[in-house]
């Protein structure tokens, strides 16, 4: 007897779980850089106003680049590990393509589905 192809539901939930804890990493990682540039104006109200001095405000934009900079390659490294998620995913959606069957008064054939060649112009 043919059988129709199964999907292995718990992989596929299990990577789209995943993808999904990656995808919170990035939002919270972005959440974060937003934080950072609030202070940063925070920084530059106080030093606007007088309340530090060019040296301190000078120090604080270092630091602030500088966690910048390792919030933004965080970012890109999560947007990576998300993509090769993603195509863990599309691999085990592409095996779910189904058998063409044709059922005929004899049985069930199994039917090789032929690609049309396109024609150049």
């Amino acid at each position: 007897m043919v059988e129709t192809k199964k999907m292995n539901e718990a992989e596929f939930a299990k990577v789209v779980k995943e993808l999904s804890a990656v995808a919170e990493l990035i939002r919270t990682r972005q959440d974060e850089k937003q934080a950072v540039l609030k202070d940063f104006e925070k920084e530059k109200q106080r030093f606007k106003s007088g309340k530090i001095s060019e040296k301190a405000f000078n120090s604080s934009v270092k630091k602030i680049n500088k966690e910048l900079s390792k919030l933004d390659k965080a970012i890109k490294q999560n947007i990576k590990t998300a993509k090769r998620i993603n195509d863990r995913l599309r691999k085990a959606s592409d095996r779910q393509v189904p058998k063409h069957l044709k059922v005929t008064m004899t049985g069930i054939k199994s039917v090789s589905s032929k690609k049309k060649k396109k024609r150049r112009k």
